[in-house]
């Protein structure tokens, strides 16, 4: 198990400590920044949908509706993750254009596209664009961790210096491998690799411990988010307390990174405001430094936005 103190000592932890950012902004607030949310627009033919693509909420979630709420809730910046309707990253970079200081973007690409190779040397030359995040929940698309689909691109984002989001419930154990023959790749665990079948199955503790097992491996972070739907009580999600603290302790506070997946449920359950005071008031095992660690800085820092 790879310790704060040895991670530190990796070049990885080093830059954590050296890149640029802050814990606080001035007048010594800390920033707050949300690892995902997710943005979209109505289908349209400059965003189109794929054929049976289900959005989270039953009407789009746009730049307009997110930007009052991360003010209400003291949310400083957002990392839109573009959600499965399409692999189309326009309506994220324009977010972007409108306010740079708030949002970046960690795109989608038709990973199962050869074609897709092209675009990695070049990505980040787009304004606000990060990184890359992937998913694997389907049967269809777990396959392509075994049958070569996905072979070309971890070392292809490795070389292009691109941080990659993986979405893999249940199957984050599948990912040691590829973190370990990547090892300046920086990979970023989503959600816990848990969610609510796994919590209503008992399997909570196993898949939770699968995370922890590829703390090992310095290049991967864990994105503490969907909570919402890996608890089955209410706010404050008590039942999930053991699991963050297993979590928090084996990858330590610079990587884990704080996010909500805001639309993952209805806001009547939990409100942008409670998500926030989840970790910052009612999870005691974090100390002042280790929140503005986890709440921003270490997602900030692991990505670059400076």
């Amino acid at each position: 198990m790879v310790t704060r103190r040895r991670f530190l000592g990796t070049t990885l932890g080093a830059a954590a400590l050296a890149t640029a950012g802050c814990a606080t902004q001035p007048g010594g607030k800390r920033q707050i920044v949300d690892a995902q949310v997710h943005l979209w627009k109505a289908n349209a033919p400059d965003y189109p949908w794929n054929p049976g693509a289900t959005p989270q909420l039953p009407e789009p979630f746009t730049v307009e509706r997110v930007v009052p709420l991360m003010d209400e809730a003291g949310v400083d910046r957002v990392v839109i993750v573009p959600p499965a309707l399409n692999d189309v990253n326009t309506y994220a970079l324009e977010a972007v254009r409108r306010y740079p200081s708030r949002f970046a973007v960690m795109g989608r690409i038709p990973l199962e596209d050869p074609k897709s190779a092209a675009l990695l040397p070049g990505w980040k030359n787009q304004p606000g664009m990060l990184g890359m995040r992937v998913t694997f929940n389907t049967p269809a698309t777990l396959k392509w961790l075994d049958d070569g689909t996905a072979d070309w691109f971890w070392p292809a984002a490795e070389k292009n210096g691109l941080p990659v989001m993986f979405l893999a419930f249940g199957n984050v154990h599948r990912f040691g491998p590829i973190a370990q023959r990547h090892p300046g790749l920086p990979l970023i665990i989503d959600h816990m690799g848990v969610n609510t079948a796994i919590a209503k199955e008992g399997k909570m503790a196993e898949k939770i411990g699968d995370a922890v097992a590829l703390a090992k491996y310095p290049n991967v972070g864990i994105k503490m988010s969907n909570l919402v739907n890996a608890s089955l009580e209410p706010y404050p999600f008590r039942d999930l307390n053991d699991h963050l603290k297993r979590l928090f302790d084996a990858y330590g506070p610079q990587r884990c990174y704080w996010g909500t997946d805001l639309t993952n449920t209805s806001f009547t359950r939990v409100s942008y405001s409670q998500r926030v005071t989840h970790f910052t008031e009612e999870l005691k095992f974090l100390s002042e430094s280790d929140k503005d660690w986890v709440m921003g800085r270490s997602i900030r820092e692991r990505l670059k936005w400076a």
